[in-house]
């Protein structure tokens, strides 16, 4: 199971170009609101219903991820719950992923703890805990970073090959024009 996180003022594509990538792979994706209704505006004000509501939540995931925008990150740092349930899933091993200014949260949180990230370039600053690169994906040791807008699809299709494999990718890479016949995984 995968759960994204989501609240109000996140960055559309970077929420859902990963779920459509990770349901095409036929991966168990919930959408979870961390407000009190399903109903979470997006910073370009499309609502998106999401799948549950955070205290619906009712196993743990293999990966929690956290799309960006700037007022989607501040209120999800506002959510007490969300960034204790992030804690947690940090000490079960659930993978971690975030993108675009989502890096700083993990981060503001110690849960990046000294590995390899990227995110929105102006928000590098934040990165206190860990080694900032200039890279569309990083994946280091449980946690998947990458950097915007742009690298939505990028970040989706290795949530995807983390959750699935190489033929999955593959397939859905190749079938969606995100990779060339040449693409190969190294």
């Amino acid at each position: 199971m995968v759960y994204l996180f989501l609240a109000d003022g996140f960055e559309e594509i970077e929420a859902l170009a990963p779920v459509d990538i990770l349901r095409r792979g036929n991966v168990a994706v919930k959408t979870v609101s961390v407000h009190e209704n399903r109903t979470v505006k997006g910073a370009h004000g499309i609502r998106v219903e999401a799948d549950l509501l955070l205290n619906e939540i009712d196993e743990v995931p293999t990966f929690a991820v956290l799309p960006g925008g700037l007022r989607g990150v501040e209120n999800l740092g506002a959510s007490e719950a969300l960034c204790r349930l992030l804690k947690t899933y940090k000490d079960d091993g659930v993978t971690l992923a975030a993108i675009c200014a989502a890096p700083t949260l993990l981060s503001k949180l110690g849960l990046i703890c000294g590995r390899t990230v990227t995110c929105y370039p102006s928000c590098a600053p934040e990165i206190t805990d860990g080694v900032y690169v200039d890279a569309p994906v990083c994946v280091q040791d449980g946690l998947v970073t990458s950097a915007g807008p742009g690298t939505a699809a990028a970040f989706g299709l290795m949530l995807l090959y983390l959750s699935t494999d190489e033929e999955t990718l593959l397939k859905i890479g190749r079938g969606g024009l995100f990779m060339d016949e040449e693409d190969r995984i190294e």
